[in-house]
Parts: structure tokens; sequence; C-alpha cells
């Protein structure tokens, strides 16, 4: 398979149409080697307008949603980002792109591993993995100027709008039910708000549905 040509493909044929404008989003899609981001197995579709499975219940996003959730998070090259289930890391070799620091979290050990032979295999040195529970973002290495969900969640933990630094954005595709929207929240002094940007409809992460409701 020509995979150059899967890359020009999926970028011309997906993300540009989607109304991704930013240069440097479309350079990284257009050289990053997706196909290092999946399994040897799904190779072929790695490229396709889909949800790639790395992992059991685990996806790599649409190129088209990830594209238009890093363009609306407008991460600058000083900033510091965060990657929440991150999967095998390709949703951070496109920010770090974008931002000075990258840190991938996954709660799957064996992801995280994965994600960093990925990340390693295509020269991408300014992101790094770490695993814990994707609820709990990364406290130790907060605050961050950008933090973004890879998937999607029908909660917002407190732990990620406390990791964000005065200013930062979070990125995070809200479900209820078979519908998502993707939500940008911002942080200011003393409150955080939130403008939604686009619909989209990823599998929802392990451990960030909402707690069943008592019935009597």
């Amino acid at each position: 398979m020509d995979f150059a040509r899967a890359r020009e493909f999926m970028v011309e044929s997906q993300v540009r149409p989607s109304d991704v404008t930013d240069l440097r989003i479309l350079h990284a899609m257009r050289t990053l080697p997706r196909e290092r981001f999946v399994p040897a197995a799904k190779r072929t579709i790695a490229y396709g307008d889909l949800e790639v499975e790395v992992a059991e219940g685990r996806t790599l996003m649409r190129p088209r949603d990830l594209a238009k959730l890093i363009m609306e998070l407008a991460p600058k090259s000083g900033e510091r980002a965060l990657e929440i289930a991150g999967a095998t890391g390709y949703g951070a070799a496109v920010l770090a792109a974008c931002c000075k620091e990258v840190i991938t979290l996954d709660p799957n050990p064996d992801l995280s591993f994965a994600a960093q032979a990925a990340l390693e295999s295509a020269s991408v040195t300014n992101a790094k993995t770490v695993s814990t529970a994707a609820v709990e973002g990364w406290a130790d290495e907060a605050p961050y100027d950008v933090i973004l969900l890879n998937g999607s969640a029908e909660i917002v933990p407190d732990a990620w709008l406390k990791q964000l630094a005065p200013g930062g954005r979070l990125g995070v595709i809200m479900r209820q039910g078979a519908a998502g929207s993707a939500r940008i929240y911002t942080r200011t002094e003393g409150a955080t708000a939130y403008r939604s940007v686009f619909d989209a409809a990823p599998p929802i992460v392990p451990g960030l549905t909402k707690a069943p409701a008592f019935a009597f």
C-alpha cells in the first residue's frame, strides 16, 4: 500500500473539506506515518474515515474529528499540552507539531508502551507517555495550556479543569446517548466556560461514563 498517497488523500478528502485550515495540522497529517500508530493488521484502514480500533474498546479518533478539535483548541508553539486516553499516541504526535511539549496519558500501560514506540518511530521528540486513570488527568506536571481527550465522555472530571493554566483550553467531545458535541472549555480567573464547536460521536472512553441513576 502507498501510505504517502493515502496520507495525502486523507487530508484532501476528509480534513480540508471539514474546514481545517491550520497549516501545522495539515502538514503533520500529511507527514506523520499514521499506519505506525495502529496494529499491523489494521494498517490498510489507518487512513480511513473511521475510528480505528487499537485495543479492545479503544480507538483512534477519526482524522477529521481530531484535526477539528485540535484546531479549535488553538495551540501555540510555546504551550504545553496533555492528551488524555491517548491510546497509541497519534493525537499526541499531531499536537506535538503545534506545541512545545505534549504528555499523552493512557490508563492501559500496554497502550502507553506502544505509544512511546510509535512516537519514537515517527521521530516525535517533544512528546512522552504516562499511564494512570483517565479521570485523574496528570497533576504531576500541571498546569497545561491545552488538554485534549482522545474519544468522548459523559462527564468532565474536576481534575481536568483544575489542571488547566489560566487561559487554558480543554477539548472534549460530550456524549448524550448516540449523539455527541465537541466542546472547548476555557479557564479564566475564577470561572470556566465552554462553547460547542461541532458534532461528533466517537466511542466513550472507559471510566468516563455517568454513574447510573438510582430508581425508586
